[in-house]
């Protein structure tokens, strides 16, 4: 008898490490999951940071025992027309009925389709898909969750996060640098305090961004992207601005206009060149950009699709100007 309570302690305890071992981190699962969300906000026009949010909310990161018993992720309860498989646990009331899911991806297309098909949710679809905090008060009014400060905790998640970044264009490559350099600078600050000498350290490349475009149209051979609702290409060795002209229909005057260039310069090949007129401000979240080494006004404008004299009057810079590592510059 007592061997057996032995047993049964040891297996029990030996189950507890295991599920301590297993449970998912706020990054783990950000990093598991991030593409999905991404996909989501392409095709459904819902914040990848809000779907991220809710699913860090209502499944603890993956590690409730909802989410680990029937991979519901979103906390989504039965409903009259739900046919698909059920669990039953206890939330607002005993014993509630919650949808169950053979994959987490199925609970993310659900949430999707769910949010996407019930019309108490029409009035959310209004906002822009970087509009986060819109988007988690809307969910709030409609009754998604009981909660009397939802709206603010998923706001919470994302700014402790970061997760808006995902929002952005190239969103997933700004994510994942921003992981990158947070580490380097964590690691930085234990090498300058510890005793120990390191070995240096092997460069790794940066993310490139380019690498994260998403074509949103082809015409006669290019590619068109967009940044900040501004349409750009990517130049080709041999472009000018006049070949371009004939290209987009738009004058080779005015294509070095929205690209703030004079007189006679032409295109660089691998160069971001704009086919619209850029905006003066930034359409995201982020208020601020952070200078790096290299960059100009000129560079920081081209990236974020902003007018060069936009920025510089928003930041009361003249044309002498030049910029210091780690310097704030606002792009809105």
């Amino acid at each position: 008898m007592k061997k057996s309570i032995l047993t049964a302690i040891f297996f029990l305890a030996g189950c507890a490490t295991l599920q301590a071992q297993t449970r998912l981190t706020n990054e783990e699962y950000i990093d598991r999951y991030k593409s999905i969300a991404i996909a989501h906000m392409e095709r459904y026009g819902i914040p990848a940071s809000i779907t991220l949010a809710q699913g860090l909310l209502e499944s603890d990161a993956g590690n409730s025992p909802l989410a680990r018993s029937s991979n519901n992720h979103f906390g989504i309860k039965c409903k009259n027309n739900w046919t698909g498989k059920r669990v039953f646990h206890t939330d607002d009331a005993p014993d509630e009925c919650f949808r169950a899911y053979p994959t987490v991806e199925a609970s993310y297309e659900d949430h999707a389709h769910f949010l996407d098909t019930q019309p108490r949710y029409d009035s959310l679809f209004v906002y822009s898909s970087d509009d986060y905090r819109s988007w988690a008060r809307g969910l709030k009014a409609a009754g998604y969750a009981t909660a009397p400060d939802y709206a603010d905790r998923l706001c919470r998640i994302i700014e402790e996060n970061q997760l808006y970044l995902l929002d952005r264009p190239q969103g997933e490559a700004l994510y994942v640098a921003r992981n990158r350099d947070r580490a380097e600078q964590a690691a930085g600050e234990f090498i300058a305090e510890s005793s120990v000498t390191s070995p240096a350290p092997v460069p790794t490349d940066r993310v490139d961004p380019d690498d994260y475009r998403v074509t949103i149209n082809a015409y006669k051979g290019y590619n068109i992207y967009e940044t900040n609702g501004v349409n750009y290409i990517v130049a080709k060795k041999g472009d000018t601005f006049e070949s371009l002209s004939d290209i987009f229909q738009v004058s080779a005057r005015n294509l070095r206009k929205f690209n703030d260039l004079k007189g006679s310069v032409e295109p660089v090949p691998g160069e971001q060149i704009y086919i619209d007129r850029k905006k003066s401000a930034w359409g995201g979240n982020a208020r601020h950009h952070i200078v790096t080494e290299g960059e100009t006004v000129s560079s920081i404008a081209q990236s974020y699709a902003l007018r060069e004299k936009s920025l510089r009057k928003l930041n009361r810079l003249n044309r002498t100007a030049t910029l210091q590592v780690g310097q704030h510059i606002r792009i809105k």
